[in-house]
């Protein structure tokens, strides 16, 4: 196929008659310069430095986990210091992150960056954003892997003479200002979304520990009566504490399921490793499972009907008593199972779960089926709305990731 009318074939792919393709030395009025990795403790008022995480995912990180404090205070006036619009690029990483960049918008004289980054100080800050975007970009990301590549061991490492002589596409300045703030404003986008789900998720972890433990009623249950000191803690003067086994039946899975499941008995086999894989919020034909050993110890799903066979290491609590709502039962269940085996043994870790250790767990009931659905129902709406707003942030970053490849390499032009 030819060029499209008003395209140039570079070394960098096709792109707009108007850009340039430009080494990065040209567009940088300083660096790149390794950064420094001293001995770090407890923060005591000496030089604050960033880790590493704190530009993996592509945009600067600041909190007590991407943070660290050296153990010595770095001169006022070293090059260390990080300055707003810096660019930093990670020169050592696994060969998924070498090459990610980040623009550092801090306060300026305050970090230090260490010695697995490298910082660049461009001419013009637009251009330095620019290429934070271009070098996170597919084609950017390529470049660094395709140079990291040859480097031994666990880590590839990204030299600043490549780093130097990598070639940029660059538009003109006004396109490049469009460029920037149009990415900005749909990771803008993005970003509140992830604050709204970080919100939703809030309320409904408040709202799990009140509505299942009666610290709040529902208006329509409301009785006036008090509340009153248990086992698992202050619950309803009507609730009461049921033991699992009075509950439920139950039971674990076979060990040679795969044959019934290749003769069709069985849609599907659910090991240890894969309970938490499958989700539902239906009340009715349940069973919760929960993983007896391996990585899934302590980990619980709730399944919704069909048919299924469990590993003989997986246990199925089902056959639910009448007056039981078994999705009231799993939200209680997983929301207190894995505190409850870690208080029947004296290990850091827990490595399997015993049948007892689910049968003689007391589970507190409102004293309905009404009651225990109406709660499940309102805890069960929380979640519909978290996976929406889940899948909104998903369906936002691959536009977002697919609009900024197109305006990276000037398939979509906004001029």
């Amino acid at each position: 196929m030819g060029l499209r009318p008003g395209y140039k074939q570079t070394e960098v792919g096709d792109i707009p008659e108007p850009w340039d393709v430009t080494p990065l030395r040209e567009l940088i009025k300083d660096g790149p310069k390794n950064g420094y990795s001293g001995a770090c403790g407890d923060d005591s008022g000496c030089t604050a430095t960033l880790s590493l995480a704190a530009t993996s995912s592509g945009r600067l990180i600041l909190n007590a986990e991407t943070i660290k404090f050296l153990t010595h205070r770095v001169p006022e006036d070293s090059h260390l210091f990080l300055e707003q619009g810096d660019v930093l690029v990670q020169r050592s990483n696994v060969l998924d992150l070498v090459g990610t960049a980040a623009v550092f918008d801090g306060p300026a004289k305050t970090f230090v960056y260490p010695d697995l980054m490298m910082r660049l100080r461009f001419k013009k800050l637009v251009t330095g954003v620019w290429f934070w975007r271009y070098a996170n970009g597919r084609t950017g990301r390529s470049f660094f892997r395709r140079i990291a590549a040859g480097s031994t061991g666990s880590m590839p490492k990204v030299s600043g003479e490549n780093l130097r002589n990598m070639p940029v596409p660059v538009p003109p300045l006004p396109e490049q200002k469009s460029i920037s703030e149009t990415l900005s404003d749909m990771n803008k986008l993005i970003e509140s979304l992830e604050q709204l789900l970080t919100k939703k998720r809030a309320i409904k972890q408040g709202a799990l520990q009140e509505l299942l433990t009666g610290q709040r009623r529902l208006p329509k249950f409301e009785n006036g009566g008090g509340q009153k000191d248990s086992e698992v803690g202050r619950i309803p003067e009507e609730w009461a504490l049921h033991r699992i086994e009075d509950l439920a039946v139950i039971t674990t899975g076979s060990r040679n399921t795969q044959d019934r499941i290749d003769e069709g008995q069985y849609p599907f086999f659910v090991r240890s490793q894969t309970v938490e894989r499958i989700n539902s919020y239906s009340f009715e034909g349940e069973a919760v499972l929960t993983a007896g050993d391996g990585v899934g110890t302590g980990k619980v799903f709730h399944y919704i009907n069909g048919r299924f066979d469990a590993h003989q290491r997986v246990y199925r609590i089902s056959n639910f008593k009448n007056t039981v709502c078994g999705y009231f039962f799993y939200l209680y269940f997983s929301t207190h199972f894995f505190g409850r085996i870690m208080q029947m043994t004296a290990k850091s870790s827990v490595d399997s779960v015993r049948r007892e250790m689910i049968a003689e767990m007391l589970i507190p009931l409102p004293p309905t089926k009404g009651e225990q659905v109406a709660i499940a129902t309102i805890l069960s709406d929380m979640d519909a709305e978290i996976a929406d707003i889940q899948a909104k942030i998903e369906k936002t970053r691959q536009l977002t990731e697919g609009m900024m490849q197109e305006l990276l390499t000037g398939r979509i032009r906004l001029v």
